[in-house]
Formats: structure tokens, C-alpha cells, sequence
């Protein structure tokens, strides 16, 4: 789907959102767009995450999207809720068939050819290369990307900040994701300011050729 592309490719980063609470997930969110990434993929991973999307969206300065949705009912529940894309760690058909019905971009899970054969025959051509660095890591991503050259990948897993800039530079990326600008104990701490720090400088590094 490529309004995905055109949602996150300006960014080329899309933070990976574990937060625990509405507060938390305000503060991540409020400590990124300071740092000049107004992007975050709330997962499905706690059980605050719908009041955190929702909190979210509410805000004019940010890209919100629903991480680790696996079932049609998140799809309903983040659509409901107004986020602007999904992302799933696999391919499910009844998933990706909610996301057409509801209208909302989705992008799925793949990492292996076959995964990326199946995704493509389902309409899609921009994947979630996940989990990245166990499934490969770069050399994966570009072996894929020679069979599969209409596909774009979105690398995310293990990836981290001496690393992202390497996939940055491959054509076939549109973005990577992670939660590297997130370090647990900051987020513990409520240390907004370190995240804001950590992601200007990702930001930066993101922005130069």
C-alpha cells in the first residue's frame, strides 16, 4: 500500500511504542515530537494500549499507528479510534481483510520469500521485515529485494542505533523501526529529556546521506 509509504517514508524512523500507561504513553509521544519524530506505533502489548491511541490521536502533532495487531478486532478497535496505520507481525487474511473492509493501511509481517510471495499475492508491497536482525539483517533484506523489486520493506527487531542507518541506505526501505530513542530505564525514570536527546540525534543521522 503505498499511503504508506507516503505517511512514514518523510520520517524514515517509526518508533515502536511499549507504553504502560495513558501518562506513559503521553510522555513517549510528547518526547519524540520534540525530538522531531511526531510518529509512534503504539503496540498491542499492554493492556493500556487503547487508551494510549486514544489519547494520542487526539493530539494535531503526531502520526499514531496500532503495533502487534494480530486479530480483527484490534484492526476494529485501532480504527475506531482514528490511528492512521497498523502494522502486524505476520500476515493473517482476516486481518488484512478488516483492514480493506475498515479502510485503514496495513502493513504485515514478512521474513522469508515465501512470506513475501504470499503478501505480495494479497495486494500488499509494503512489508514488515520482522524479526530483522534474527531473520537476516541486511543481507536478508536485500536478498529479497532482488526477486521482489516492487516491494518496500520496513526492517524492525533488533535493530538498533549503531545499526539503522545501514538499512536507511538500501533502496528497497522505506523505514526502520524500533524503540532504541526508548531505553527502558528512561522511560522508568521518566526521563523525557534523554528520549528527546536520543531521538534528534536519530533524527540527524536519519536526514543525512
Amino acid at each position: 500500500m503505498n499511503n504508506v509509504v507516503n505517511l512514514l517514508h518523510p520520517h524514515r524512523i517509526v518508533p515502536v511504542v511499549v507504553a504502560e500507561s495513558v501518562e506513559e504513553g503521553i510522555g513517549i509521544a510528547s518526547a519524540l515530537a520534540a525530538g522531531g519524530l511526531p510518529v509512534a506505533e503504539v503496540t498491542f502489548r499492554t493492556p493500556a494500549a487503547t487508551a494510549v491511541m486514544a489519547a494520542l490521536v487526539e493530539r494535531d502533532d503526531l502520526i499514531v499507528g496500532a503495533g502487534t495487531v494480530t486479530t480483527p478486532d484490534q484492526v476494529d478497535l485501532a480504527a475506531d479510534i482514528g490511528v492512521r496505520f497498523l502494522v502486524s507481525p505476520g500476515l493473517s487474511t482476516s486481518v488484512a481483510e478488516r483492514a480493506r473492509e475498515r479502510g485503514i493501511p496495513l502493513v504485515p509481517g514478512a521474513a522469508t520469500a515465501t512470506e513475501v510471495q504470499s503478501a505480495r499475492e494479497h495486494g500488499f508491497s509494503t512489508l514488515k521485515f520482522f524479526p530483522a536482525e534474527t531473520s537476516g539483517g541486511l543481507a536478508a533484506v536485500r536478498a529479497l529485494s532482488a526477486p521482489f523489486g516492487d516491494v518496500t520493506f520496513i526492517p524492525t527487531g533488533g535493530i538498533g542505533e549503531d545499526t539503522f542507518g545501514d538499512y536507511l541506505a538500501e533502496p528497497c526501505v522505506a523505514a526502520v523501526g524500533g524503540s532504541w530513542m526508548l531505553p527502558r530505564a528512561a522511560v522508568a525514570e521518566r526521563d523525557w529529556d534523554r528520549i528527546t536527546r536520543l531521538t534528534a540525534k536519530t533524527v540527524a543521522r536519519a536526514a543525512t546521506p
